[in-house]
C-alpha cells in the first residue's frame, strides 16, 4: 500500500511539472517582443523583451497584477 501511494504521488508530481510551459512572442521581423511562463500551479507570468515582469495572472484568471519596467505594481484587476 505504501509503495503504491508513493508511486501515485511521484506520478502526480511529474504530471504537474509537465504542465508548466513557456512561450516566446515574436514580431513580424522575427524579433522577440515578449515571453510568458505558466507554472505547474497555473500562474502565468508575462515578461517584456528585456526580461522584466510586466504582468502576472492567477490560476482562476480573476486576479492580474501589472508591473512597470522598474518592477513596481502599477495596477491590479480582480
Amino acid at each position: 500500500m505504501t509503495k503504491t501511494l508513493l508511486t501515485l504521488l511521484t506520478l502526480a508530481t511529474l504530471a504537474g511539472a509537465a504542465s508548466a510551459q513557456q512561450r516566446t512572442y515574436y514580431d513580424m521581423r522575427g524579433k522577440v517582443v515578449g515571453r510568458s511562463a505558466t507554472d505547474s500551479q497555473g500562474t502565468t507570468t508575462n515578461y517584456a523583451s528585456r526580461g522584466n515582469v510586466i504582468s502576472r495572472e492567477s490560476t482562476s484568471g480573476n486576479a492580474t497584477t501589472v508591473y512597470d519596467p522598474g518592477g513596481r505594481v502599477i495596477g491590479r484587476r480582480q
